[in-house]
């Protein structure tokens, strides 16, 4: 059947059926596009796409397979450290943002604790000797 279409009628039906376009494009496409809006930061960075990507150029022989796994490898390294410096700087900030005690509000609290104590009266002791 699509050998049948021309390229003006396939244009057509992409144009006339919304979502074709994202059901006939090639899986490679798709994480073509991805990988360069994750490069100007317009989405997140996706492995599968990055493995899509490796295992075309492998397949087409632009690559061979160890240059293609060792690419992958550094890819997940390096988005290893970015989410490890992520954390951190977050960690960072949260750390900052939390209150510290003021000690005038400590010595205030000392102060109060002293004058409860000295207004207390003595407790009496029984002797050892006399149990009921």
């Amino acid at each position: 059947m699509a050998a049948d279409l021309g390229g003006s009628q396939i244009s057509a039906l992409l144009e006339s059926v919304p979502g074709i376009r994202n059901v006939l494009r090639s899986p490679v496409a798709d994480a073509l596009v991805n990988m360069v809006r994750a490069a100007v930061g317009l989405r997140p960075f996706a492995d599968a796409e990055a493995d899509e990507l490796m295992q075309y150029a492998v397949r087409r022989g632009l690559i061979n397979v160890t240059e293609g796994e060792q690419v992958l490898a550094e890819v997940r390294h390096a988005e290893a450290e970015a989410r490890k410096q992520a954390r951190s700087v977050a960690r960072e900030a949260g750390a900052a943002a939390m209150p510290t005690a003021k000690p005038v509000a400590k010595k205030a609290a000392a102060g109060k604790a002293s004058k409860k104590t000295a207004a207390r009266k003595p407790v009496k002791k029984k002797s050892a000797g006399r149990r009921r």
